[in-house]
């Protein structure tokens, strides 16, 4: 018994229809789409830099630790 492949439309065909819809490289994000994984690696880089216990022993810290410093207070 074989079954149909195509069913032929019942209703009238629509007077505008829809543009594609946009895939891969064109596709557009949240604004959180790209803001949390930002912030995420920032915060990252932070908790790394942050955690040298060389540089804490001699009492000089890295030129990144400085930097990440001055953003947390300009910032908060």
């Amino acid at each position: 018994m074989s079954a149909p492949t195509h069913l032929a439309p019942t209703g009238p065909a629509p007077r505008h229809p829809s543009p594609p819809r946009a895939a891969g490289a064109e596709a557009r994000l949240p604004w959180w789409g790209l803001a949390l994984p930002a912030l995420g690696f920032g915060l990252l880089l932070i908790l790394l830099a942050g955690s040298g216990q060389a540089h804490a022993a001699s009492g000089e810290g890295s030129v990144l630790v400085h930097v990440t410093e001055r953003l947390l207070s300009a910032v908060g």
